[in-house]
């Protein structure tokens, strides 16, 4: 299985997030960027999870139906043809990093999925949903990991 490279201009691969994209920041989707979405890619399945949360892995962000050829996402916004499902909060969209005071810091996963068939999701995934789900018909996948801590 090819991979994904995926990045961010705001921060480097296990880097720390910039407060502005935390839930007491602005509370802002990073930005990102991607290369490597093979050819036959259906649609792209971007996930943000924190395996370290104190109640099991927590969604940050689910976006489905991202359009093949989108090379990224814009700061606060979702990628192109894309839609954002419910997170962890309860909202739609992005829900930034908001670990507990004094914990270490959290490890923020952010991947990216490049499917062969559309993607089936309820509206307010589990992770590990996200994951039985992009196991059918994933074609490559690319991971980022930010680090954040109050």
């Amino acid at each position: 299985m090819s991979g994904i490279e995926l990045s961010s201009s705001a921060f480097g691969d296990h880097a720390t997030v910039p407060r502005r994209y935390a839930l007491e920041g602005e509370n802002e989707s990073p930005p990102l960027t991607w290369s490597g979405v093979p050819d036959g890619t259906a649609e792209l399945v971007l996930l943000c999870e924190d395996p370290d949360a104190p109640s099991g892995t927590f969604v940050h962000w689910v976006v489905v139906g991202i359009d093949p050829h989108a090379g990224g996402a814009p700061a606060g916004g979702d990628p192109q043809g894309g839609t954002g499902l419910v997170n962890g909060y309860g909202r739609r969209g992005w829900g930034g990093p908001h670990p507990p005071p004094g914990d270490e810091a959290h490890r923020y996963y952010f991947r990216l999925y490049a499917l062969s068939e559309p993607c089936v999701l309820p509206d307010a995934p589990a992770a590990g949903q996200v994951h039985e789900a992009v196991e059918r018909g994933q074609l490559a996948s690319g991971t980022l990991v930010g680090l954040y801590r109050r």
